[in-house]
């Protein structure tokens, strides 16, 4: 059988020499009269691409093992957190299926909770870039109102398209006690769609609007949103619950036990994401510290159960990687495993910003002496 071995001795002398970067010198020679290849003269550059082919085969190897490893994950549920409140998706080692388990409520509670969102969206631009005497002007940035606030606050050029919003609210007005939305809901959607056309209407009638007259119609109608998140929040969490507990029984309570879910979200939604506080509660508690993974992006990805598998696949090898490369340093390799960057202690350290816990003492016991062993 071929081996690597068999392959080099086997191989041509100049074959050989130039597999492994030497060129053949006939001036030098072994013990038994056979030539030996000589080191080749090198540019600098040379030298230098020969030291970053290294790692770019480092990451060529880590990508087939990672490519590889995709499809062996399993079990693992996929989030895509979107309007509806949720895509689910569910991988084993027979396929995937996907649903929204949520109900229809969470969204048309959520819609209408979105309204003031939506006239601030209008109108944004066109305000002042001075802040008026209100309640909250303290906990307003000056310069991010500037920034937001970028059209002239005399122009009247907002109020086509909040007269165009106008419209699209006064027909989900017109249309509401035809939903079949709890009675409570009913109202609370009522009264805030009420309040975003009286405020609509003043503002074109006068043709004048400022940040203290929008938020007098967004504060008051503060308790209708809240009902609305009420009624959204007991939708999400039925529908969640729901589907994990149809996806407990047919994986088998000892392939749940070692569930993985990547929860995918935006950075505004990636702290105490509403799917991934539910669903912590329906995994295996030994393992959501490790097996609970919110992910946040920049936008939606084009494939996000292949980007969460992705993901995935990296952590999971990374786990075992850190255990086998850093045996000597548990504190290395617990940055190996998670979120932290390995340099990131390191840099701290030469910035000052930072001193090692004890438990890192070791890993950085000749400091003193501008070296650190785990990182040579």
């Amino acid at each position: 059988m071929a081996t690597r071995r068999g392959f080099i001795v086997g191989a041509s002398g100049i074959g050989t020499a130039a597999l492994l970067g030497y060129s053949a010198s006939p001036s030098a020679a072994d013990t038994s009269g056979a030539t030996t290849p000589g080191p080749v003269a090198v540019t600098p550059q040379q030298a230098k691409d020969s030291i970053f082919a290294v790692n770019a085969g480092m990451r060529s190897n880590y990508a087939t093992l990672k490519a590889e490893l995709i499809k062996h994950l399993a079990p693992v549920i996929v989030v895509q957190n979107d309007a509806k409140g949720g895509r689910f998706t569910l991988v084993t080692p027979t396929g995937q299926e996907s649903v929204n388990p949520v109900a229809e409520t969470f969204e048309l509670a959520k819609s209408i909770a979105h309204v003031p969102l939506g006239c601030f969206s209008v109108i944004a631009s066109y305000l002042a870039d001075k802040l008026p005497n209100l309640p909250n002007a303290a906990r307003i940035d000056p310069h991010d109102l500037l920034m937001v606030a970028f059209n002239d606050d005399k122009s009247t050029a907002w109020i086509k398209p909040l007269q165009a919003y106008a419209v699209t609210l006064t027909t989900a007005r017109q249309n509401l006690a035809a939903a079949g939305l709890p009675a409570a809901l009913v109202t609370s959607c009522g009264n805030i769609l009420d309040a975003a056309l009286k405020f609509i209407n003043t503002s074109v009638a006068t043709k004048v609007f400022d940040m203290k007259s929008f938020e007098d119609f967004s504060g008051s109608v503060y308790p209708d949103i809240r009902t609305n998140m009420e009624y959204a929040a007991k939708a999400q969490i039925k529908g969640v619950q729901d589907i994990m507990k149809t996806w407990r029984a047919k994986v088998g309570e000892a392939a749940w036990a070692d569930l993985y879910c990547v929860v995918l979200s935006q950075w505004t939604t990636s702290v105490l994401n509403q799917n991934t506080i539910i669903i912590k509660d329906c995994m295996n508690a030994a393992k959501v510290g490790t097996h609970l993974i919110d992910l946040p992006g920049l936008e939606t990805p084009k494939d996000p159960v292949f980007t969460a598998l992705d993901n995935l696949a990296r952590i999971v090898q990374d786990n075992i990687a850190a255990e086998m490369v850093f045996p000597k340093s548990t504190v290395v390799a617990d940055a190996l495993k998670g979120k932290q960057d390995l340099l990131s202690d390191e840099i701290l350290i030469q910035l000052g910003g930072a001193t090692p816990a004890p438990a890192k003492a070791a890993t950085y016991n000749t400091l003193a002496e501008g070296m650190c062993p785990v990182r040579k």
